[in-house]
């Protein structure tokens, strides 16, 4: 019989914190051989060796010859490639090799701040480690584009071993889908592993995510999971434009809707240029859609990352069409978009007025708030309250501006 073989993993020169896994069976493979070549080798030789021998014993593999190449990697990217090439053996009996859960996680909130949210490339864990020290609102593990289809299946299992183990800090732990039906696949591996919100790509109709749904509630029943996921909707093409006002509202999980300009301009037949009239009908459709259904609108990201005056302009304008958050692909461009979203001297000084307004009408039990002759309806309140959270979150008042006025 010949000798059947699988690989996982990334390895050479410029590869860190990851590994190569080469599985080999056979019959004349006989017991476990562990071929081991690690940079680390001396200090963590042995519980490398330990941790392959106990995922034998798992897996129930008795005869196997296993190379591992290691540039650093941590045993939960270990765990990953090894478990994925044991699948592509179909040596896994179902089984799955889960890493014990490393941080208490706690739910995140529908109207959290979402001003920057971070992608990171699902099959590259040398960017998992140290992304959220960049303090974005959120991290992607990015499953869809900057996976290569080869790459999709270990890269499934190398997030899903990362939502287990890594601290996201204060950032939104997100995980982008690949488009559907591949996607059903992702979310069978990271749906019972707390992931805050899942972005699902080139949405175009209402009924795509109603199978997102069916599918969420199939996984969360089968795993006696409450750990519920937001959606963040990103619209790629004409007809999703089209349709954006009823994808909003498919979903009570839906907390905001994003647009991706890239696939949206090769839609229509035309170039995206960094003026953008090209795509100004489509952003504007996309936050009418979002504040109609109460949700928050995301721009696309900004794809140059040397030009951060671009970047800067890119997103006041945003702002003003009234978006409230945008891409990056970078963390240097973290700091820029929440400064341009950040409010003005003007705005907050506004939302001081209106929120003291609704603060006194409550005291004296006034159904109707009013600020001079003019009344103030409840979703401006709801906008104000919005702005001072944020400039409190970002230093530009402090928690006792009340007695300051």
């Amino acid at each position: 019989m010949s000798i059947k073989q699988a690989e996982a993993g990334n390895m050479g020169d410029k590869v860190r914190s990851d590994c190569r896994v080469l599985l080999k069976t056979g019959d004349k493979i006989k017991g476990i051989k562990l071929n081991l070549e690690s940079k680390v080798k001396a200090l963590y030789g042995e519980s490398i060796k330990k941790l392959v021998f106990e995922m034998m014993e798992f897996f129930e593999i008795e005869d196997i010859e296993i190379d591992l190449f290691d540039s650093g990697a941590l045993p939960f990217v270990i765990m990953a490639r090894i478990e994925t090439a044991v699948k592509k053996l179909g040596l896994d009996k179902g089984k799955k090799y889960l890493p014990e859960w490393q941080y208490e996680f706690s739910k995140s909130d529908r109207d959290r701040f979402r001003r920057s949210r971070l992608y990171l490339p699902g099959d590259q864990p040398k960017f998992f480690l140290n992304a959220a020290i960049h303090k974005p609102d959120g991290l992607i593990l990015d499953l869809e584009d900057s996976v290569a289809p080869p790459a999709k299946d270990s890269a499934r299992i190398l997030v899903r071993n990362s939502l287990r183990t890594i601290d996201f800090m204060s950032a939104e732990r997100m995980v982008r889908i690949n488009q559907l039906p591949l996607g059903l696949k992702d979310l069978e591996e990271i749906i019972p592993h707390r992931v805050d919100l899942i972005l699902i790509p080139k949405v175009e109709y209402p009924e795509q995510i109603k199978d997102i749904d069916e599918k969420i509630d199939q996984l969360l029943k089968e795993n006696s999971e409450t750990f519920d996921p937001f959606y963040m909707p990103i619209i790629e093409s004409a007809a999703g434009i089209m349709n954006a006002y009823d994808i909003a509202k498919s979903s009570k999980r839906i907390v905001a809707l994003a647009i991706g300009l890239e696939d949206y301009t090769a839609d229509i037949g035309t170039q995206r240029t960094k003026e953008g009239r090209e795509s100004f009908f489509a952003r504007s459709v996309i936050v009418n859609a979002a504040k109609a259904v109460g949700i928050q609108a995301i721009d696309t990201v900004f794809s140059d990352v040397t030009d951060m005056d671009g970047l800067k302009e890119s997103v006041l304008e945003a702002k003003s069409l009234g978006f409230d958050g945008k891409g990056c692909i970078h963390p240097r461009q973290i700091r820029i978009i929440h400064e341009a979203f950040a409010p003005t001297d003007k705005e907050i000084d506004k939302a001081k007025k209106i929120v003291l307004a609704f603060e006194d009408a409550e005291k004296k039990g006034l159904g109707v708030v009013s600020l001079g002759s003019k009344m103030i309806d409840p979703p401006v309140v709801k906008r104000a309250l919005r702005i001072i959270n944020l400039a409190l979150r970002e230093g530009l008042i402090n928690e006792n501006w009340r007695e300051k006025l």
